[in-house]
């Protein structure tokens, strides 16, 4: 497994690391630490490919400007060494690198996961701009939005509670969900971890992007539904594949909107994680386009959320090569 941790020296990315312990990541793997300073480095040789055109001062302005950017990068760097010295403490059997580089934020976590090939990319809920605790900063919803492999949205605790692990997955019988219990199926949870499949039946009719979609409405209130049936058949299978990798897990069905249940099941249950299928439209557009109940409940829950793309094949030709 490959691992790409963003780390900006915030509460939220030091809980992140901290939330490493309860991801039921396997023993040994790849991990990166990448710090991103926003700032931006004129080229080395702006200066002498610009003296005969340029003032004095102009070439003073640019060499201060480059300065100033290195000094940031050098912080960066430094922030990258201190995760790193953690995550080594965390994933003991783990190969761990650092690295620093300057730009966009979200962007160059994005490049990197690509150069990296990572499998999984761990962001804290908010970076320094915090403006809500029920928002995503802007860098992680990008990473969430756009990322070409799953996503761990970390909300770690900074004093970790030892108790045993609980984890709720989003299950609407879609290929989305379906990569969702086989990433759950693969970690090596902590033993007594429980799972909870969590199907989530709406009134309405709309069909959209990762909607927990079920295919016949309810028609006879107060009795079982064709639905109830559907998503238990389909439970059944995923609880099989669960079950086979000794994970203690159930199927609990609930009427509502999945963006509203999610959330509220996972505070009263005290869950560690929700994991969530990116969307429900398959592979082609898996990749670009995030559901519009990922994105929410990924906004807004109190815990941990790992919303999950199927593996896709990495791009050879204008393949990003790593700094």
């Amino acid at each position: 497994m490959r691992l790409l941790i963003a780390y900006d020296g915030s509460k939220s990315a030091e809980a992140a690391i901290d939330d490493l312990a309860v991801s039921g990541l396997p023993p040994s793997g790849y991990a990166k630490v990448l710090s991103v300073a926003e700032v931006w480095l004129p080229p080395a040789n702006a200066i002498e490919d610009t003296a005969e055109v340029s003032s004095a001062y102009i070439e003073s302005l640019i060499r201060e400007h480059r300065e100033k950017g290195e000094r940031v990068l050098a912080s960066a760097s430094i922030l990258a060494k201190h995760a790193e010295t953690r995550v080594k403490a965390a994933l003991p059997g783990w190969e761990v690198s650092s690295d620093a580089t300057f730009g966009s934020p979200a962007w160059e976590v994005l490049e990197a996961a690509e150069a990296f090939k990572a499998d999984l990319i761990i962001v804290g809920a908010q970076g320094h701009s915090v403006v809500s605790s029920f928002l995503l900063g802007s860098t992680s919803q990008t990473v969430l939005t756009e990322a070409k492999c799953s996503v761990r949205v970390a909300r770690g605790k900074n004093e970790l509670d030892p108790g045993l692990g609980r984890i709720i997955i989003g299950f609407d019988g879609s290929k989305g969900a379906s990569a969702a219990v086989a990433a759950v199926a693969a970690r090596k949870w902590m033993h007594g971890t429980e799972v909870k499949l969590l199907s989530v039946t709406e009134p309405s009719t709309p069909v959209s992007i990762d909607r927990f979609v079920t295919p016949i409405r309810k028609a006879i209130g107060g009795v079982e539904t064709i639905d109830d049936k559907w998503l238990a058949e389909l439970g059944d299978i995923a609880l099989a594949k669960l079950r086979n990798a000794r994970i203690d897990a159930r199927l609990q069905i609930v009427a509502g909107n999945p963006k509203d249940v999610l959330v509220h099941e996972a505070q009263v249950w005290g869950a560690d994680a929700i994991f969530v299928g990116a969307n429900a439209l398959g592979s082609r557009l898996a990749r670009l386009l995030l559901g519009s109940t990922a994105s929410a409940v990924a906004a807004r829950a109190n815990c941990s959320v790992e919303v999950v793309r199927s593996p896709q094949p990495f791009q050879q030709e204008g393949s990003v090569e790593g700094r």
